[in-house]
């Protein structure tokens, strides 16, 4: 499976009273970070062959279901509450990584899973920082993550 971290979104976390389902109080994605998206679905693409991207996940913030839609158009984009950002909120991390830690190692395929994301979430799964539009390769054994490799992030 792939994390991705969303695609360049200038700034961090997101501004006081953001709400989600409510793009316009989000930090969202630039017009490079948008185009930054669509490149890093055709590098996939091209890197992966014939093997395909069976199934794609997102937190539910603008930025990362957009990098999702926009990287695998014509993909079904399943929002995974959690997958979002504990940023704000470090209180919530040792439960919402309990949930995603289980959802993950529960997914058996077939094909590629690509899951969007954010930092914080890639980070404390991986021990990885990613740049914008970075991906970690993971492979679950016995509901731990194991660190495949990583993807760079297509040039900005």
């Amino acid at each position: 499976m792939l994390l991705y971290r969303h695609a360049l979104a200038p700034g961090g976390g997101d501004p006081q009273g953001f709400k989600l389902g409510d793009c316009a109080t989000q930090r969202n994605l630039s017009d490079a970070g948008r185009d930054q998206a669509r490149r890093l679905g055709e590098a996939l693409r091209q890197k992966l062959g014939e093997l395909r991207v069976s199934a794609v996940w997102a937190s539910p913030w603008c930025r990362t279901l957009d990098t999702a839609r926009l990287a695998f158009p014509g993909l079904p984009v399943l929002e995974q509450p959690a997958l979002g950002s504990f940023f704000r909120q470090p209180e919530r991390e040792a439960d919402q990584l309990r949930e995603a830690t289980a959802l993950l190692a529960a997914w058996r395929g077939p094909g590629v899973l690509v899951v969007v994301t954010h930092q914080v979430t890639i980070t404390a799964l991986s021990g990885v920082h990613p740049e914008s539009g970075e991906g970690v390769a993971l492979r679950w054994t016995d509901g731990r993550a194991g660190l495949l490799g990583r993807l760079p992030a297509p040039p900005h």
